[in-house]
């Protein structure tokens, strides 16, 4: 038996074009150009699911998804919204909406998300978070994994590269800033190659000295050095036969470099203080925040390492370069840290959502998961995240600093801004200290903690300056 779908929008034209294709996919549709119709024909009729546009004439989606939903609970809805309209797209999802596609549609798009939601059924567990997060969050294909993909084109493009270079044999350097997910894309890769059966294993190069770090990637015979009581099996041999992740690899000295450049290439190593030769087979994952070919430019890092690592190399762009991602990634924290705490924190308010938004996330993922964390902490079971859960860089953060879009490298780098009127010999003073700052935090990739650093002023009295400009300047 077809499944029946009711489509509301007051676009005659948008509505005939999704009854035929959805008819030549297999459902039988019905059409209401109005809310009030819309209810109408639900409350007459039996619809499997309902696609409904937010922005109508008469009355907007929101009203038509509670009616809905009070004539029938379990009501599958999809509410299309417009492309920037996140608010909209969180309100609804609250209010029970099952999920929301944004416009311009693309009919394979629309299909899908129809396509999972009446095979899930629209219901999921309710048993430790909002039903609604939960139901969009695990929709995601990474999402049994433990992590999440967003839909910020940035992401796109990641997860593009990710799923490309995976299933070969390539060395590989990531980089990214501190925070955004190193070892989460290393894992990623790892799952989706023909070593997924194999053990992956995560070794952090920054705080090794030279003799822990040979212990540690090759291991030890018993007596090789003061300490070394009993044999000791290295990260390499851990790995054998699977993944070797090597996180802040510009860390390590020159001799452990050397040492690393005869394992790869020979796939051979000797225990420190042995004698006996082993055959190893890794796949190796490097990571680092700093650019390695400027690092053996500078004479900080052996060249040749440097081009056995980088047969591929991935960007991972920080969070403030992916935004559309913050409101799917505060949900996903949310649940994880539902079950994690047993609560059942409902979601955010639309307040903490914008001021998610607004901040720039020096910390990144790791930050954002952190942030989560502690709002959850902090409200009782059964409400809303509020402001009053976050910490202060984030409730004081200002729109002013908000991150944008990278400039190009041709672009200059210089802040302009437009003076109010009348504003006096302090206005301008002021105007040339903000220049300056907002160049700073530019240089500093908006990391303030950085940047007051440099400045030589603590954070505090950034943000205290930040937010006295608002004053003086239009932006």
């Amino acid at each position: 038996m077809k499944k029946r779908v009711l489509i509301i929008d007051d676009d005659m034209d948008m509505c005939t074009l999704l009854s035929r294709f959805l008819s030549r996919n297999g459902y039988e549709t019905d059409a209401a150009y109005s809310g009030q119709k819309g209810i109408a024909k639900f409350e007459e009729s039996n619809f499997d699911a309902v696609l409904c546009d937010f922005r109508l004439g008469n009355m907007d989606g929101k009203e038509v998804l509670l009616s809905v939903k009070k004539i029938n609970p379990a009501a599958i809805v999809l509410i299309i919204t417009g492309y920037s309209d996140i608010k909209t797209a969180i309100d609804v999802i609250k209010q029970g909406a099952y999920d929301y596609i944004t416009k311009p549609l693309i009919p394979d798009e629309v299909l899908s998300v129809l396509n999972k939601a009446l095979e899930l059924g629209g219901t999921v567990s309710l048993e430790k978070n909002n039903a609604s997060a939960k139901g969009k969050i695990s929709g995601n294909k990474y999402y049994k994994q433990q992590f999440l993909i967003g839909e910020a084109p940035a992401t796109k493009d990641l997860y593009r590269q990710i799923e490309i270079v995976a299933p070969t044999n390539y060395s590989i350097i990531l980089y990214g800033e501190s925070g955004t997910g190193k070892e989460v894309i290393a894992k990623t890769i790892h799952e989706l190659s023909s070593r997924k059966d194999k053990p992956f294993v995560a070794m952090d190069c920054g705080t090794l000295s030279k003799e822990l770090a040979g212990s540690e990637l090759f291991g030890h015979v018993k007596g090789a050095f003061t300490g070394a009581l009993a044999d000791k099996e290295g990260h390499f041999e851990l790995a054998n036969g699977g993944t070797l992740f090597l996180d802040e690899v510009g860390n390590l000295s020159i001799d452990i470099q050397a040492a690393l450049l005869r394992v790869i290439q020979e796939r051979k190593f000797k225990r420190v203080g042995g004698n006996k030769e082993m055959d190893v087979d890794v796949r190796i994952i490097v990571a680092s925040n700093e650019n390695l070919q400027d690092a053996y430019q500078k004479g900080k890092f052996r060249e040749d390492l440097y081009h056995r690592f980088n047969e591929f190399s991935i960007n991972l762009p920080p969070l403030r370069n992916r935004r559309q991602d913050i409101p799917p990634f505060a949900d996903f924290f949310l649940l994880k840290t539902n079950e994690e705490l047993e609560k059942n924190i409902t979601g955010f308010e639309s307040e903490v959502i914008q001021m998610f938004m607004n901040y720039t996330w020096p910390g990144n993922l790791r930050e954002f998961r952190n942030v989560v964390r502690r709002a959850v902490l902090l409200t009782q079971s059964g409400e809303q995240v509020t402001a009053k859960t976050l910490p202060w860089e984030i409730t004081n953060t200002n729109p002013l600093t908000a991150t944008p879009e990278p400039l190009n490298r041709d672009q200059t780098t210089t802040t302009t801004i437009t003076l109010k009127k009348d504003i006096g010999l302090k206005g301008a003073a002021s105007k040339a200290e903000y220049e300056t700052i907002m160049n700073v935090l530019k240089e500093v990739k908006f990391n303030k903690k950085k940047a007051a650093e440099v400045l030589n002023i603590d954070r505090k009295t950034l943000y205290n300056k930040l937010k006295s400009y608002e004053e003086y300047f239009e932006h």
